[in-house]
């Protein structure tokens, strides 16, 4: 992270998912002259919109977005894919005289964007399948067991049901021999000067309403008709790591026929809650981060003041 904000190359915007970041973002935007690049492991895909809470197309025009729909959800987009396409990003949208802002809630990315990312194989789709097969016989709860016998410091950091992380350090330790844990290590981290930001609610419990109604808002825009046409496309599959996003991988649930629509609001609510949980576990574990705690003013002064020094040291060096 920069010690000198004046001169930040980008400001990252962090929070947990309904905190408002999008909303404070387009206010930055209305103020200064930026460009914001998506931080999101589910707006990257195509097709999927309602259930990302992506910015409109109508908000698109007037604020360029970066990192929204470049790919589809047979793909896999990875962090070290991010890393690449958000450097080569903040080098253009710096050369045009703006700021890049980075705005989301994927905090693997912002970590291999800031901390660098290890050298780890591509994805293997024929491994990955393996390992798929692998779990729906004998469950991720089995597979993250052997994972701890074989790279017990990368199995102590990923949760026992979390079927993403579990594969790629299986899939890791299969196309190269060695534990996850010990490749992060040769990460090397950014020189970037990045001024980073998290937005941080108040009031939990608030913040878990706010989940709950924006759950069932996004079911009356059509969120479950949007799982069905992505269902209906018939090359996809629950174990793709666009589908395991919360929302669509609980009202794919439903739409398989393993339970009521009712249980799959339940449990798509309690996977955004417990994703938010995360988020803030994982914020609150960096030092480094400066705090927003409300949306007045007084709490926006420290990024107003980066943004306007930033713009500030972007016209000074176009003089």
């Amino acid at each position: 992270m920069t010690t000198d904000a004046g001169r930040a190359d980008a400001v990252l915007l962090m929070g947990p998912t309904c905190s408002g970041k999008s909303a404070l973002a387009l206010e930055l935007a209305r103020r200064f002259p930026v460009e914001i690049i998506s931080v999101d492991s589910a707006q990257v895909y195509r097709g999927m919109d309602i259930g990302t809470a992506k910015p409109s197309l109508a908000i698109r025009a007037v604020v360029p977005h970066h990192l929204i729909d470049v790919c589809d959800p047979v793909e896999n987009y990875s962090a070290g894919r991010f890393r690449r396409d958000a450097l080569q990003l903040i080098t253009e949208i710096r050369a045009r005289g703006r700021t890049p802002l980075l705005v989301g809630g994927t905090m693997l990315y912002f970590r291999a964007l800031t901390r660098g990312i290890a050298p780890l194989p591509e994805a293997d789709a024929e491994v990955r399948a393996r390992i798929d097969a692998r779990a729906r016989e004998l469950g991720w709860p089995a597979l993250h067991a052997e994972l701890a016998a074989r790279d017990p410091e990368a199995a102590s950091r990923i949760r026992p049901a979390d079927g993403q992380r579990i594969q790629r350090a299986l899939e890791v330790l299969e196309l190269t021999g060695e534990p996850l844990s010990r490749l992060q290590k040769l990460a090397e981290p950014s020189s970037l000067r990045l001024a980073a930001f998290a937005l941080l609610p108040c009031d939990r419990a608030e913040l878990y309403r706010r989940i709950e109604r924006r759950f069932l808002d996004m079911l009356a825009a059509g969120f479950l008709a949007e799982v069905l046409a992505l269902r209906s496309r018939g090359d996809l599959h629950e174990d793709l790591p666009s589908l395991r996003a919360v929302g669509y991988r609980q009202l794919w649930g439903h739409l398989a026929g393993a339970y009521d629509l009712a249980t799959a609001v339940a449990l798509g609510q309690r996977a955004t809650r417990n994703l938010a949980k995360r988020q803030l576990t994982w914020l609150n574990a960096d030092p480094s981060l400066n705090w927003i705690r409300s949306l007045e003013d007084q709490e926006l002064a420290p990024i107003l003041r980066v943004m306007e020094e930033a713009v500030a040291g972007r016209d000074a060096a176009h003089v």
